[in-house]
């Protein structure tokens, strides 16, 4: 099938990958501009980008959709299907109605819930036992179109939003090609209208999120480090050195109040928290340098309670 890819981090390579190595006809590939990055400011590709140029894709990264740029580009290009995964811009109506077939997104969550930008993280950040990918046809709406297929998966309690981000890229890539190839042989494509009733917002992510509140319980602040990996980190304060916070577990109960260092041990530092409960910091960043175990951490910066 003549297929036009549009996405953007890694999430989506898999996604595009998939669809190459199917075979399917991948007439060209729209992403983000390339952004500067780091000190040095240097341009730097989309992930999607790097993966296309590996495979001599065409790119294309119009910076709107809406001025006739991308609706002519895709008019050369003529696809039959467009797949969308975590591109990062909102198609306009004329680009929707163009492929025989429509244009049908990647969606990190099990619709409708977790509409928006960062569905991974808030299904850890809200402690969700279980999350998935949907393949929907895309409507004008945010994440609103019906539903065409939908993989669920068990969220493990120790995984981290990373680590979850590429399964689901995985799981994403399969129920994908599943669905293109029911395309392409002609079988009728189930549609299921959401509920909107059911439906939840997720919002994109800020540096206000980072800072930890001890008062809450120790699972709500576990969750917190899940969620905000790899950006932007839940943050707090030891022994006054700011640090991120990369990998915690449940400690045990504790009179002490929240916010309270515990214990000092070999390998981690045990805070208490609001519900009188503690977690031990396993991984953690101090200001201006490296991501490390606690072991690491504490050779360089002795805590003494």
């Amino acid at each position: 099938m003549r297929i036009l890819f549009m996405g953007t981090p890694d999430f989506a390579v898999a996604s595009l990958k998939a669809l190459v190595e199917a075979g399917h006809e991948i007439c060209g590939v729209f992403t983000q501009p390339d952004k500067p990055k780091n000190r040095g400011m240097k341009m730097t590709f989309s992930p999607v980008k790097e993966y296309a140029v590996t495979v001599d894709l065409p790119v294309y990264q119009p910076l709107k959709m809406r001025d006739g740029e991308a609706m002519g580009i895709i008019e050369e290009l003529a696809p039959e299907l467009i797949v969308v995964a975590a591109y990062g811009k909102i198609l306009p109506k004329d680009i929707l109605d163009y492929p025989k077939h429509g244009c049908i997104n990647v969606h990190s969550s099990v619709l409708p819930k977790y509409r928006g930008a960062a569905p991974i993280n808030w299904a850890l950040l809200d402690g969700e036992k279980e999350t998935g990918v949907t393949i929907m046809y895309m409507a004008e709406g945010l994440d609103t179109g019906d539903i065409i297929a939908v993989a669920k998966t068990p969220i493990d309690p120790a995984e981290d939003a990373l680590q979850l981000t590429n399964r689901l890229a995985v799981l994403g890539a399969e129920t994908l090609l599943s669905v293109v190839k029911d395309m392409e042989e002609g079988k009728e494509i189930s549609r299921t209208v959401q509920d909107d009733s059911l439906s939840c917002y997720a919002s994109m992510l800020s540096r206000e999120m980072s800072p930890v509140d001890w008062s809450k319980s120790a699972q709500a602040v576990i969750n917190q480090i899940r969620g905000l990996i790899p950006w932007p980190c839940a943050t707090t304060e030891i022994a006054g050195v700011k640090v991120k916070l990369f990998k915690a577990e449940l400690g045990e109960t504790t009179a002490k109040e929240g916010g309270s260092i515990t214990r000092v041990l070999k390998d981690g530092i045990e805070i208490a928290c609001g519900d009188h409960n503690t977690i031990i910091i396993r991984e953690l960043q101090g200001e201006g340098g490296r991501r490390m175990p606690a072991a690491d951490y504490l050779r360089g910066h002795p805590i003494h309670i």
